[in-house]
């Protein structure tokens, strides 16, 4: 357990890291159609490469990050995680300079980097800092804090790319090429300089705060087996399945937040109002956030909270299969709201009890948000080969698993929650 602060400043200074966690991740829902104008993209395919240079970094980084934790603490293994994100900010400079997409994507995968040795050392952190059973109420916490920066970024980076700029994009879209059309490339790409130095800037700050936090390190006591021998991560079959589930949880969560604006182009709605779809998803979440720090555990335990979710998540995706145009949009968003008790509720169920394996297994389930890198590119295969609408389906998939998780997995050689009702 985390020592010597209390549980409210640990919970200030890591709900900052959160904020910008949410700041940075969810402005890929802007960066998608603008990558795609910027530098001429012409599948939905080459788009969700966004997604998946940014969140494949939590599948290469993640087991690294547990190591370097290990070596240079909680606190400042923060600390380097904010200097790595600030490095892949600065990318853009280059990459918008001389429009070139693998550039940035390589500051994308530097920020998915960084927020990879920041999400291995937050998310067990919270998870520890007071009893298991509450463990979702303090998730639920960091996540309004998340998506509360995520809907800030949102329109703070829709204005700097887009602001004014539709007639911009219009006469790009119609201009055939030559030296006319490049120079409105040039300024349409290079609009996106400023928010980025000033993102640097604020990162930069952030390292300074968390070194001066002196947050205190985490220590968890090994658990042994009966005759006394140190029991190792095979022994915790809940928590692999608890990995394979964020998996799931991450791609599904990523698919119903980065697609509005792609889904809202398939029912030709303009951007100046399919950009405010995000936000609004971002709003069902943190309306689903305090729901779950209002009703879990005192009225209802974390795992049964998840079970109605999921049920309430498939019945929106048949909404959204069913319906059409604004009305199917609509139920899109509202599965923002049935995702946000997943990862409080997943979380704490597959990595409760793990003793000396906290890191190890954090820095896993880390690694399982490469979901959200892998599962847009299916949906976006699908889309391609049939309609964005009918793509939506793959979502099935992501919740028939999490069930499974939900109903049997997270018992499997798990010791019985004292919310457990069942």
């Amino acid at each position: 357990m985390a020592k010597q602060r209390s549980t409210s400043y640990c919970m200030f200074v890591i709900g900052s890291l959160f904020f910008v966690f949410g700041f940075v991740t969810w402005l890929n829902n802007i960066l998608i159609p603008y990558m795609r104008t910027a530098c001429e993209l012409t599948t939905q395919v080459q788009g969700y490469l966004v997604t998946f240079a940014f969140y494949i970094a939590y599948f290469v980084m993640s087991i690294p990050s547990s190591f370097v934790l290990k070596k240079t603490g909680y606190g400042n293994g923060m600390a380097l995680g904010l200097v790595i994100m600030a490095t892949g900010c600065m990318m853009f400079i280059p990459g918008a300079i001389t429009r070139s997409y693998p550039l940035f994507l390589l500051g994308l995968f530097l920020q998915g980097s960084g927020l990879s040795l920041l999400q291995t050392a937050s998310n067990p952190y919270v998870t520890v800092i007071g009893p298991v059973e509450s463990a979702a109420r303090r998730m639920s916490i960091m996540g309004i804090c998340n998506k509360l920066a995520g809907m800030i970024g949102i329109l703070i980076l829709y204005n700097a790319l887009f602001g004014g700029k539709e007639q911009l994009i219009e006469n790009i879209k119609t201009a055939a090429a030559g030296p006319a059309k490049e120079q409105m490339l040039d300024q349409l790409s290079r609009g996106v300089i400023l928010p980025y130095i000033i993102m640097t800037a604020v990162l930069i700050a952030l390292v300074i705060f968390i070194k001066s936090a002196h947050l205190p390190e985490i220590v968890e006591e090994e658990k042994t087996e009966e005759d006394g021998t140190s029991k190792g991560l095979s022994k915790y079959p809940y928590m692999w399945l608890g990995v394979l589930a964020i998996f799931f949880y991450v791609g599904a969560e990523v698919i119903a937040i980065d697609t509005l604006m792609g889904y809202g182009d398939y029912y030709n709605i303009p951007t100046s109002v399919s950009h405010y779809f995000g936000i609004y998803a971002l709003v069902a979440l943190l309306v689903g956030y305090f729901c779950g720090i209002i009703f879990v555990p005192k009225v209802i335990s974390q795992r049964n909270a998840l079970i109605i979710q999921l049920c309430l998540a498939v019945l929106l995706v048949v909404a959204v299969l069913c319906l059409h145009g604004i009305a199917s949009i609509i139920a899109v968003i509202c599965l923002s709201f049935a995702h946000a008790i997943m990862w409080p509720a997943i979380w704490p169920l597959a990595i409760h009890d793990l003793g000396k394996h906290t890191e190890f297994a954090s820095a896993l389930m880390v690694m399982a948000i490469v979901g959200g890198a892998l599962m847009p590119l299916v949906y976006a295969k699908i889309a391609d080969a049939v309609n964005p609408q009918a793509a939506y389906a793959l979502l099935f998939v992501c919740y028939a698993y999490i069930m499974f998780f939900a109903t049997v997995g997270c018992k499997i050689g798990a010791p019985k929650l004292k919310s457990d009702n069942e």
